[in-house]
C-alpha cells in the first residue's frame, strides 16, 4: 500500500479525472495515516523530471538510504508543478495491514476532543488515524450522527488490535463512553475522513488549515463550521472570509490554504497564504534556479 493514504478528493473538488500519482506527490497530498506512516514527501525516494530550463535530471534513487546533498524529493514534493515537470517517481511502499477497527467517542466538544486525541497519540497503541467531527457537521450526510464523533483508529493483526483497544479505551475513559468500528466500517468511515465527504455537497470556500494539533480547537472556535483530522493538525473549514480564516489560521500558529472557491491574484484572496520575509526570498531564488522564465504553473504558490 502507499502508506500516507492519499485521498482522491475528486467528490469534494467536483472533478471528472482520474487522480494520478504524481499529481499526489507535486501536491504532497496524505490522508488519515499521515500521523503514524508519515506525509507523501516522505516517501518518495526519487525521480527524474524536466525542470523549466529544458533540462532533465534526477534525484535521489531506489532505496531509502540514497541522499548525498540536496534532497530534491522534499523540494519537488509539495511544489505544485512550478519547479519541474516529474516523468519518473520511486515511491516506497509498506505491507498493508490485515485488520482494523476505530474507538469512539461521542459528544465531545472541539477543545475536549483535540485533548483526547493528543492523550491517544501519546499512549503506546500506535493511533493510525485521529479525526473529530463536530456536531454540525456529524449531522450531515453521510455520517448522519446526533452528537460529535472523535474517531481513533488502529491496524494490524487481529490479537494486537484487541489489545492494543483495551489500553486505548482505558487511556480514555474520562472522556465518555468509548464505542467501537468493525473492520468494514472502520474502513468507510475513514474514506469518509480522508475524502471530506461531509463538504461535498456545501457550496462554501472550503479552506484546508495546518496547524499545531494542540491549537487546531482555536480554528474551529474562529471559524464554526469545521472538520479535524490529523489529531487536530489538519483543520478543514468551511469560510466566506478570507482574512478571518487567514487570522484564525495565523492565531493558531498554522497557515490556510483555498481548496474549493475562486481565488483572486489579490494576496488577500490568493490560494496559497502569501510568502513573507527571507522565506518569500528564498523560494523566490529557488524558483529562479529552476524555471527562471516562469514557464510551469506560473502564479502558482505567489511564485
Amino acid at each position: 500500500m502507499l502508506p500516507f493514504e492519499p485521498p482522491r478528493l475528486t467528490g469534494l473538488l467536483g472533478a471528472a479525472g482520474e487522480p494520478t500519482l504524481g499529481g499526489v506527490l507535486a501536491a504532497n497530498l496524505s490522508g488519515p495515516r499521515r500521523i503514524k506512516a508519515g506525509a507523501a514527501r516522505d516517501h518518495l525516494l526519487g525521480f527524474a523530471a524536466v525542470s523549466g530550463r529544458g533540462e532533465a535530471f534526477k534525484a535521489g534513487g531506489k532505496v531509502v538510504k540514497n541522499v548525498t546533498g540536496y534532497d530534491l524529493a522534499k523540494l519537488m514534493a509539495g511544489s505544485w508543478g512550478t519547479l519541474a515537470v516529474m516523468t519518473e517517481v520511486t515511491v516506497k511502499v509498506l505491507p498493508k495491514p490485515p485488520a482494523e477497527t476505530t474507538l469512539l467517542v461521542f459528544g465531545l466538544d472541539d477543545r475536549r476532543a483535540v485533548q483526547a486525541m493528543a492523550r491517544a497519540m501519546a499512549a503506546p497503541v500506535e493511533v493510525s488515524g485521529a479525526a473529530h467531527v463536530p456536531t454540525t457537521v456529524a449531522a450531515a450526510a453521510p455520517l448522519k450522527a446526533e452528537m460529535s464523533v472523535t474517531a481513533l483508529r488502529l491496524e494490524g493483526f487481529d490479537a494486537s488490535i484487541a489489545a492494543r483497544a483495551e489500553l486505548l479505551a482505558a487511556a480514555l475513559h474520562d472522556f465518555g463512553r468509548v464505542d467501537r468500528l468493525d473492520d468494514r466500517h472502520s474502513r468507510g468511515f475513514w474514506t469518509q475522513v480522508g475524502e471530506v465527504e461531509g463538504f461535498h455537497k456545501d457550496p462554501r470556500p472550503l479552506w484546508r488549515i495546518s496547524v499545531p494539533p494542540a491549537a487546531g480547537w482555536r480554528v474551529g472556535e474562529a471559524l464554526g463550521t469545521v472538520l479535524y483530522d490529523w489529531a487536530g493538525g489538519l483543520v478543514w473549514a468551511l469560510a466566506d472570509d478570507p482574512a478571518a480564516v487567514r487570522a484564525a489560521a495565523r492565531a493558531a500558529g498554522g497557515h490556510a490554504t483555498l481548496y474549493r472557491g475562486e481565488a483572486r491574484s489579490d494576496p488577500g484572496h490568493a490560494a496559497f497564504q502569501p510568502l513573507e520575509g527571507p522565506l518569500a526570498a528564498l523560494s523566490a531564488r529557488v524558483k529562479a534556479a529552476f524555471d527562471p522564465h516562469d514557464i510551469l504553473n506560473p502564479g502558482r504558490l505567489g511564485l
